[in-house]
């Protein structure tokens, strides 16, 4: 058998560039033999016709042609995801050009070699999936990573479409999670400014800073803060920073990144199943737990700046920026032309105009009331400091104070009249409430506890929950 060394770039990479600075130079090498690939083998269950378009990705151009004729005699609406799938991975242009012709002659759609526009047509009609579609994935994208294999299969429950399911461009962990990091105090971390922007936590106590400007290199730090194991998600994709109590019924899940993205979120695995996680429901998607109605506790994050954060917490703890990974950790290094447009790096089925894509919200979605999300807008909230709204039957307060950060807090039909965008709302009885980051406290001794919200870029939450109730 000959091998040959097929060098791949991403379809369109640079487009993307600002995901694909994390992995600069990143090349994925098939090792494909006469015919067919040669680094794993498609399994003996899999049909005829996934392992014709398997061979698509074949380094010999008579094999290449061969599949395609044999794909366009044979042709099913449900070799569509497959075909788009193929296309992102291979770098034959002309064989590209052959594909898209073929798909807009079988589909009478007109994208030419759009892919985002293919996707986004494909996502928003019934499904198209062939029955074999699953161990399509985990051949095709096993090539990637041999860890990949083991995401996708016809036996493996899946609560999402597949065809959703996009590969960023990485592979397992490519992206580092932080594990246990290494934390400073407030005084040591000399390289942060005032204004830089700062994740903040507190658990039972424990008051914890994460810079956006390392955690957006990261997107994941797993530790235990305040006798919890928490991990903290930062969908840069989605602008979304989410504290998640990785223990749940007496079970701890080992988190990590996953290397896929669904709806431009990017999906968890556990090391233990590798099922797929859903980031912003918290919740196993593919995989053995999909089956479980395993849904991780939130915990309460603030996005504020540094300095505020400090004066607030002066006995904070930090993310020190010597992480043992060699990034460029200055603010807003990373993603700088992502964040600096309204565009997406991956598409999505929907896209809701009342707001631009990137503007930020504040979501809220409580476990027994999840059919029911809220967004309320960055811009509304501050110049509404002090809100009272509701849902199912919680009411709450969301106050925002001089720096932009807000809160949220149940009220149980306490109502609130004055705030000092600092630390006192006074309620309509005339007393004075302090907050912390875990309540309010009354001067009567009475307290208000925290609830759990994070900012998101709208297009984001949307996509995650295109039920929500908007506030704008």
């Amino acid at each position: 058998m000959i091998r040959r060394m097929v060098k791949y770039k991403f379809y369109n990479s640079h487009k993307r560039s600002p995901l694909f600075s994390v992995v600069a130079g990143f090349v994925i090498y098939l090792v494909l033999g006469a015919g067919s690939l040669s680094v794993a083998q498609p399994s003996e269950d899999s049909s005829e016709e996934v392992q014709t378009i398997l061979k698509l990705l074949s380094p010999d151009q008579k094999t290449r042609i061969n599949a395609f004729e044999q794909i366009s005699r044979r042709w099913s609406d449900s070799f569509t995801p497959m075909i788009l799938e193929i296309v992102r991975l291979n770098s034959d242009v002309s064989l590209n050009r052959r594909l898209f012709n073929l798909l807009a002659r079988e589909t009478s759609q007109k994208f030419g070699s759009d892919i985002s526009r293919w996707q986004v047509w494909l996502w928003n009609n019934e499904p198209l999936s062939h029955s074999n579609y699953a161990d399509f994935k985990s051949f095709l994208y096993g090539l990637v990573d041999p860890k990949f294999t083991g995401y996708f299969s016809s036996d493996r429950t899946s609560k999402i479409r597949l065809d959703e399911v996009i590969w960023g461009g990485v592979r397992q962990d490519g992206i580092p999670p932080l594990r246990h990091p290494k934390m400073i105090s407030a005084a040591q971390a000399k390289y942060l400014d005032d204004d830089n922007i700062v994740f903040g936590i507190e658990v039972n106590g424990d008051a914890r800073a994460y810079p956006k400007r390392i955690l957006a290199w990261h997107e994941m730090f797993v530790d235990e803060v305040g006798g919890k194991h928490v991990a903290g998600v930062y969908c840069t994709l989605c602008g979304a920073m989410i504290l998640y109590e990785t223990e749940h019924a007496g079970v701890s899940y080992h988190l990590g990144t996953s290397g896929f993205l669904y709806r431009s979120n990017k999906l968890m695995y556990d090391r233990k199943t590798q099922s797929l996680w859903n980031t912003i429901w918290g919740q196993p998607v593919i995989g053995p737990l999909a089956n479980s109605d395993i849904t991780l506790e939130r915990l309460s994050v603030v996005t504020t700046t540094w300095g505020e954060w400090r004066r607030r917490h002066p006995g904070t703890q930090v993310l020190s920026i010597n992480t043992g990974h060699r990034r460029d950790y200055s603010e807003g290094a990373a993603y700088k032309s992502y964040f600096a447009t309204d565009e997406l790096m991956f598409g999505v089925p929907k896209l809701d105009t009342r707001l631009d894509n990137k503007a930020e919200v504040l979501g809220l979605v409580f476990k027994h009331f999840s059919r029911t999300p809220l967004a309320i807008s960055e811009k509304f909230l501050s110049e509404n400091s002090l809100y009272h709204d509701r849902l199912g039957d919680i009411d709450f307060i969301v106050l925002t104070d001089k720096s932009g950060a807000n809160r949220v807090f149940e009220t149980n039909g306490i109502s609130f009249r004055l705030w000092d965008r600092d630390q006192t709302a006074t309620d309509q009885q005339g007393v004075p409430w302090t907050m912390s980051e875990s309540r309010l406290t009354a001067s009567d001794g009475r307290t208000l506890d925290r609830l759990p919200a994070h900012r998101a870029f709208w297009f984001g939450w949307f996509s995650a929950y295109p039920q929500t109730r908007l506030v704008r």
